[in-house]
């Protein structure tokens, strides 16, 4: 089942701490996201975009996300595995899938969900030639407080009332060059923050893909669980 269009490789291994108790028994990525485990739902997505070849990176509870996919036959991918037996943080994950990696491939966290044009991330990254593109989205948030401004001396200059501040946020979505993986150690803790700036501190290119008009959801809590949760139901026009 190969395909032209390169291999995805998705970080599955963390133990969700921030989703306890939930976790305990149930690795991050298999928690149901309306009818589907969440790792599902990314795995489809990327069938949607072409890819055809997902390297699953596991550690904790690791049999349960395996016996679930097995192959990937089922889903019309083929799937393989990469497994750490301690954790080793997002990069430390990743270094583990280097040996099956030949050519660009995309890099995703296990515990997103996305609804955008991956292709076009694919053609913009290889465009621009970088080691990394990272995929990028506008977000902005208004404060419950009030922001206060002061000069050299401490006198109030600016009382903003509960203004709305924003950015670009990264959210967890990339087109990588198999160079990347000459910016990893091997065997530690090691941030993926820490490996692009590697690359820029040696000259090296990170390029981005700001997602337009784009939602993506991001399961770090059980706030942000709950409210996912809600709006696949939504989608699907059940009610519990």
């Amino acid at each position: 089942m190969m395909s032209s269009s390169p291999k995805a490789v998705i970080l599955a291994g963390g133990m969700g701490t921030r989703l306890r108790p939930y976790t305990y028994f149930v690795p991050k990525p298999m928690l149901p996201l309306g009818d589907k485990p969440l790792l599902e739902h990314l795995i489809m997505w990327l069938k949607e975009n072409g890819v055809r070849d997902v390297v699953l990176s596991v550690s904790y509870l690791h049999k349960m996300i395996e016996s679930h996919f097995r192959d990937g036959s089922e889903w019309g991918v083929r799937i393989s595995y990469v497994r750490s037996k301690k954790p080793l943080g997002i990069s430390g994950q990743l270094l583990n899938a280097k040996p099956g990696i030949r050519s660009s491939f995309y890099l995703l966290y296990g515990d997103s969900v996305f609804d955008f044009d991956l292709r076009d991330m694919l053609k913009h990254h290889k465009e621009s030639k970088a080691i990394v593109t990272m995929g990028l989205m506008k977000y902005s948030q208004k404060l419950p407080y009030g922001l206060i401004e002061l000069d050299k001396k401490g006198d109030v200059v600016v009382w903003s009332e509960k203004p709305e501040v924003g950015g670009l946020i990264n959210v967890g979505c990339y087109v990588a060059e198999p160079k990347l993986f000459e910016y990893i150690p091997r065997g530690q803790m090691y941030g993926f923050d820490n490996v692009v700036r590697g690359i820029i501190k040696t000259g090296g290119k990170v390029s981005t893909y700001v997602i337009e008009g784009k939602e993506f959801l991001d399961i770090g809590d059980e706030k942000s669980y709950r409210k996912a949760d809600e709006l696949f139901l939504e989608k699907m026009g059940k009610v519990l």
